[in-house]
């Protein structure tokens, strides 16, 4: 299991398991907040405690935000998937670099191609120390 938090506690995730890698996506959003995401859904592998402010991005996800301390804590689809499921992602920024130093960083293009880019070696520690 994986938890983290925002700056002043107000807002927690907990992952159930700990994720196989981080994405860093380019999109205009996530390049902005300089996030690493892990994925899951809403309820089952991903619980989310506290009060969020969602900014709603489009017409498919909406990314929220401690309304205290302002840190991005995750995305959350706006709507469920075909088995009722809504996909989340949890900001890997908001919980304690040594558990998930060692893991891949996928890149993701969402800025212009909207695909997945090939892994280029680096891993969460590359970025952090």
């Amino acid at each position: 299991m994986l938890q983290g938090s925002c700056l002043c506690g107000s807002v927690q995730w907990r992952l159930q398991a700990m994720p196989e890698s981080a994405t860093a996506c380019s999109c205009t959003a996530c390049r902005r907040y300089g996030v690493l995401w892990a994925y899951g859904y809403d309820g089952e592998d991903i619980h989310v405690s506290g009060v969020t402010k969602a900014y709603v991005r489009g017409s498919a996800l909406g990314f929220h935000f401690c309304p205290e301390c302002g840190c991005v804590a995750h995305w959350r689809s706006l709507q469920p998937n075909e088995g009722g499921r809504r996909r989340m992602a949890v900001n890997l920024r908001l919980t304690e670099p040594e558990p998930i130093a060692h893991l891949p960083i996928d890149h993701f293009d969402g800025f212009d191609k909207w695909e997945d880019l090939p892994r280029d070696g680096r891993c969460i520690r590359d970025l952090w120390f």
